[in-house]
């Protein structure tokens, strides 16, 4: 079945290539001014790493890192962002939880479980790690939670990240809030893969291991 599933996402990822491929770049480069251009080159940051995007063959690369395979997830924020951005979109500075996102609400169950509850689990018992991990990304602390970030998943999409861990009591709990803009940029649908990218470089920045059924592509 995972096999299934990674041969899908293989697929549309081809697909998001060549669309790429047709894009206007020029209106690209007005709707999304983050993006730099080298030569035949765009380069844009996501969750604190540099990807370049060919304009010859549409492939995606890591910068730092151009041996390392870049995941389908990654492609495919990098594609529909490009995609479904609107020229017209800005930063409204109205912070919403997953649910209130334009569209997302008949998601939410799924995103809790395979989002938010990982994301806890991940992190239980590990606050100080989960701070200096999105710090080294980039984050810019927030009064919220045992751990509160602003990480930017693109510069014209900032998400935050909250995490109150566990005790006798209680298990560990997280939220993730966006901006209500974010499906001026994205499609709704990405914002979930979105949520998942930032929660897998925050564990691999941190050093700790997944926990959880998290989403992926």
């Amino acid at each position: 079945m995972q096999e299934n599933k990674s041969s899908n996402y293989d697929k549309l990822s081809e697909e998001w290539r060549l669309k790429f491929l047709e894009m206007d770049k020029e209106l690209l480069k007005k709707k999304l001014p983050e993006i730099r251009q080298e030569n035949d080159m765009f380069f844009i940051t996501h969750f604190g790493e540099q990807y370049g995007i060919s304009l010859k063959d549409g492939t995606i690369f890591l910068v730092n890192q151009r041996e390392k395979p870049v995941s389908n997830g990654v492609k495919m924020d990098i594609y529909n962002l490009f995609w479904y951005s609107k020229e017209d979109a800005f930063f409204m500075n109205r912070w919403v939880p997953f649910r209130d996102v334009r569209g997302a609400s008949p998601f939410t169950p799924a995103f809790e479980r395979n989002v938010l509850r990982p994301f806890a689990k991940t992190f239980e018992g590990h606050t100080e790690e989960l701070k200096k991990a999105a710090e080294a990304i980039g984050g810019t602390s927030v009064k919220q939670g045992d751990a509160g970030y602003i990480i930017l998943a693109f510069d014209c999409i900032p998400m935050q990240y909250l995490f109150w861990d566990g005790d006798d009591e209680f298990s560990a709990q997280a939220n993730i809030l966006y901006d209500y803009s974010v499906t001026d940029y994205i499609h709704v649908e990405s914002t979930v893969s979105l949520a998942t990218e930032g929660i897998l470089r925050l564990a691999e920045t941190a050093g700790l291991e997944l926990k959880g059924n998290i989403f992926r592509m």
